[in-house]
């Protein structure tokens, strides 16, 4: 008989089965039915027959800008219609007077553990203003808070890449020290040069061996034009499964016929898509893309920063959202939109020892729910978070200290 550290028994998975759950080293070395589970544990934990969702993704997420942890600020309008450079400089100035990033990122992933994130991926600011500061405080959240999250990078360019001469040289720099990503903004509407900015962001991938994950908010039949680009450029590199766009506008601007030539495209060069589904803008058609083939996931963005005063970082009420705006009602639907924050995700940020399957990694999330249909309507609380097999939060608290 072995001895593993921790035995979950009645675990109710997503498929119906009640199982027991052994974990040893924070890994999941079996699940099995009672009668076939036959080991010694340190610890022995009965789950009472409550559902065990795999953690929660988060595959979009700013941790240098939010105010949770803050003061609050109230929001600034743009003052003639929604501009990205109008928001950037309302942004700097407002974070000149926020406290420091270590204690704004650190209110914000307890904010998101409690709800039970367990894997991120974060944009950092890099620019001529703020160099690396910003990564480099990202990056020591990122490692004081590893107990309870795992952390990408992405080296994302708010201010511009050919607008703003110096900054490429930046984003190469932030990639060797330590950024998982190379990020984008805009090639047409910020830059107003598409193949420049492109030039540098796919040569710093191919150069550095890193993915890229670009924000495109160009709509209509010029975001397209930039997402076919985009895609053939992933596809020429061998970058598929590397690339993701997000919010990608353009795809819910256009007709159908575009949409689907777009997405074969997508398709075709492995290139991924991230939606929020946010406010009133327009969103990528979700099931259209995904019965093309392209991976669509979901992130929570902008969380009461200056750019947006909602959100409280629950990724199963962003899977709400995504499903509430998209029209889903069947179970199959609801299950799209909890995939898109769960394996979809996963599969975007290339996470191999994910899921409650033998041999992953020990990150779940117990809570009150019969499957995950109801898990993304209700959104039950209170929710046990696990991380390695360890109890990081519970009823909305966290338990396990930053390092």
């Amino acid at each position: 008989m072995s001895t593993v550290d921790t035995l979950f028994r009645n675990a109710r998975l997503v498929d119906g089965r009640t199982v027991d759950i052994a974990v040893c080293d924070g890994r999941i070395i079996s699940i099995a039915s009672h009668s076939q589970s036959p080991v010694a544990a340190r610890e022995t934990l009965d789950l009472t027959g409550r559902l065990v969702l795999p953690g929660l993704v988060d595959g979009h997420i700013h941790l240098d800008k939010g105010f949770v942890g803050d003061d609050w600020k109230s929001h600034r309008p743009c003052t003639a219609g929604f501009s990205v450079r109008e928001r950037v400089k309302f942004e700097k100035e407002a974070l000149a007077g926020a406290r420091p990033i270590g204690v704004r990122a650190a209110a914000l992933i307890d904010l998101c553990v409690a709800h039970g994130t367990t894997q991120m991926r974060s944009h950092v600011d890099i620019d001529l203003q703020v160099g690396l500061r910003n990564l480099e405080q990202v990056m020591a959240a990122r490692d004081a808070h590893r107990d309870k999250v795992s952390v990408q990078i992405v080296a994302f360019p708010q201010s511009g890449i050919v607008t703003s001469p110096g900054v490429a040289g930046l984003l190469d720099e932030a990639v060797r020290a330590g950024a998982d990503l190379v990020g984008g903004l805009d090639p047409a509407g910020y830059d107003a040069d598409i193949d420049g900015h492109l030039d540098v962001i796919f040569g710093i991938a191919d150069r550095r061996g890193v993915g890229i994950d670009i924000h495109l908010h160009d709509g209509g039949l010029l975001g397209i034009f930039e997402i076919e680009n985009i895609a053939r450029r992933t596809k020429a590199l061998g970058l598929g499964g590397k690339v993701t766009i997000s919010h990608a506008y353009a795809l819910g601007e256009v007709p159908r016929d575009a949409v689907q030539r777009t997405a074969q495209l997508l398709a075709e060069a492995g290139v991924a898509i991230l939606t929020n589904a946010p406010g009133a803008h327009a969103f990528p058609p979700v099931l259209l893309l995904r019965d093309a083939g392209v991976n669509v996931f979901a992130g929570n963005d902008n969380i009461r920063d200056s750019w947006w005063p909602y959100g409280d970082g629950d990724l199963l009420e962003r899977a709400m959202i995504v499903g509430y705006r998209s029209g889903f009602s069947t179970d199959a639907d609801l299950a799209a939109a909890f995939n898109m924050v769960t394996t979809n995700a996963a599969q975007a940020l290339g996470l191999r020892d994910y899921g409650v399957a033998k041999g992953a990694a020990a990150d779940f999330v117990v809570l009150d729910a019969q499957h995950v249909q109801e898990a993304v309507v209700a959104r039950p609380r209170p929710r046990d978070v696990y991380k390695n097999g360890r109890l990081v939060a519970h009823g909305g608290t966290i338990v396990t200290a930053a390092r």
